[in-house]
């Protein structure tokens, strides 16, 4: 595939495909005859990881480690899984605080339906 081709099948700027790899964040994409790069399913796999990750808030540096880890082979398996076990329980606090934020609008946005309420009986009593 084309760099155009995942850009549009993941949303993402083909600005943001080129950093990803300057950075390491992506592994080196093969590139045809006329230096055009040539996503393969394996890169589509990564920037499918990638771009899961990054939705969920983790730091590029903790995604570039990764990556790095996962080049250099299984000898780093046990250290990969005790950073996603790490980055999970970071998920898991992040989710509790959006989801106390959540209740705390859901809460406002209720006390404000009451005085709307409220003041629209009384304009209507009034009329």
């Amino acid at each position: 595939m084309t760099i155009t081709e995942v850009s549009k099948k993941y949303d993402l700027s083909p600005d943001t495909l080129r950093y990803y790899e300057r950075i390491g964040l992506l592994p080196s994409v093969n590139r045809n005859k006329g230096g055009i790069r040539d996503y393969t399913e394996e890169d589509c796999k990564w920037i499918e990881f990638i771009k899961c990750m990054r939705g969920a808030g983790l730091p590029i540096e903790v995604l570039i480690e990764y990556v790095t880890l996962f080049q250099q082979g299984d000898l780093t398996t046990q250290t990969r899984k005790e950073l996603l076990i790490e980055q999970r329980k970071r998920l898991i606090v992040k989710m509790k605080e959006m989801q106390n934020t959540l209740e705390l609008l859901d809460y406002k946005i209720e006390s404000y339906e009451s005085v709307v309420k409220k003041e629209k009986e009384l304009k209507k009593s009034q009329d």
